[in-house]
């Protein structure tokens, strides 16, 4: 059963937060006793980590839409009788070799073609150096990382990312020693969120995280918003199916999750959040959009972490747009599912838009012309979602190769499209 549209108020849900189930499955697992999660995501990825947790020793109910999920953790893991297959999530594979890295027994991790080609150095070397013994390329799945006595340190991550820091601090938490980390640029902070929730002291100063092992984990209850990254793709596809405003209820706020917001602005949509609540140390709202008529924009890197995944969609949206819009510094894309950064220019150049690879930036000149042809996903989610929207769009005629890749994210993402089509 998905979740549908209510009439009597027009306000959209979309399901829970991927970032944040994935965080909530693991911590729970790590909790002696039983944990409730409340609004979790049940999509593949989310059923992976369930999946490898339970493989591990965690009993966790089975993921099913609208359900209750309950964990019966344990202090620590048991060591798997056979491979962790992590399927097609990069999170469930990142944030598990951290946790991974503080039990000393060997585990081997792999997952699918896509997973398989995405690079693990960032994670494995810093883990390395904190007393972990790698056995493989150490840059791709699979892999088998064992752990051992792991030591306190200093780490400066090369890039601005969650999972990278999520990794770390839950090796540290799980180990109970001290890490500080550098960042060039603030990243989602939900681990930071969570582990704050069970005692663990996080200093936080600009570029710079310090974490204490002043924490325990125990059995809670958490509550799952509504995922932004999901809302972003229904919020974009209601501008370009011109309907004149879109609300979605109960969506997590998080101010590193809602970057996108901001750059619907610039183009010149109208947007407000309202029904602002605090739930679990997250805010969540309602957020609503206002259609008008739209112009390119200029997206720094400084914005990039904050809406990597929403670049896609955010693409397609320029390509109906007046004028250009740059997205700078976006070489992360190319590591995604897909190299998302060719695979957005190339299929937007195929239909008909204009758009264009300039080293590691991507750029789009919009147009009202009509957009007609096939979009090649590569079995990525993200694509999937963003040019299914475009096609919400008149004047445009797109066949996706695989539409049912939205489900890695976004279970029921099929229903939400023909709602947004009738309201056209």
């Amino acid at each position: 059963m998905t979740q549908r549209m209510q009439e009597s108020d027009g306000i959209l849900r979309v399901p829970g937060d991927k970032s944040i189930t994935h965080r909530a499955l693991m911590l729970a697992a790590l909790a002696p006793g039983r944990s409730v999660i409340r609004g979790a995501l049940t999509s593949l990825d989310a059923r992976s980590t369930a999946r490898v947790l339970r493989l591990l020793g965690a009993a966790i109910s089975p993921l099913r839409t609208g359900a209750v999920i309950t964990v019966e953790g344990r202090q620590r893991f048991r060591p798997p009788a056979r491979v962790l297959d992590c399927g097609n999530s990069g999170t469930t594979a990142r944030l598990l070799l951290g946790v991974l890295a503080a039990h000393q027994f060997p585990s081997t991790l792999t997952g699918d073609a896509s997973l398989r080609r995405r690079p693990m150095r960032r994670i494995t070397e810093p883990l390395v150096a904190m007393g972990a013994v790698l056995h493989g390329a150490g840059d791709r799945l699979p892999l088998t990382i064992e752990g051992g006595d792991l030591s306190a340190g200093r780490w400066t991550l090369p890039v601005a990312s969650a999972q990278i820091k999520s990794a770390l601090l839950l090796a540290a938490a799980v180990a109970r020693v001290s890490l500080e980390l550098e960042e060039p640029a603030s990243s989602r902070d939900h681990t930071e969120r969570m582990l704050r929730r069970f005692g663990f002291v996080i200093g936080h100063s600009p570029g710079r995280l310090q974490f204490e092992p002043t924490g325990e984990f125990r059995p809670t209850t958490f509550e799952v918003p509504g995922d932004p990254s999901s809302a972003a793709f229904l919020l974009a596809g209601a501008l370009l199916a011109g309907i004149s405003e879109l609300s979605i209820g109960g969506v997590g706020c998080n101010p590193g999750r809602i970057g996108f917001l901001a750059v619907l602005q610039r183009m010149g949509a109208v947007v407000r959040i309202d029904d602002a609540i605090d739930a679990g140390g997250e805010p969540v709202g309602t957020i609503t959009v206002t259609g008008s008529s739209l112009g390119g924009t200029t997206i720094s890197p400084a914005e990039v972490p904050g809406l990597i995944d929403e670049i896609p969609m955010l693409a397609c949206l320029a390509a109906r747009a007046d004028g250009t819009t740059r997205f700078e510094g976006v070489a992360e894309l190319r590591v995604k599912e897909s190299d998302r950064l060719a695979l957005v220019a190339r299929n937007l150049t195929a239909i008909g838009a204009h758009a264009r690879v300039e080293g590691d930036d991507l750029v789009v000149t919009g147009s009202s012309r009509p957009l007609a042809g096939r979009v090649v996903t590569e079995h990525d989610h993200r694509i999937a979602m963003a040019f299914q929207m475009l096609g919400l769009s008149r004047g445009c005629t797109l066949q996706v190769d695989d539409p049912a890749a939205a489900a890695v994210s976004f279970p029921g993402f099929a229903d939400h499209v023909d709602q947004l089509r009738r309201r056209r």
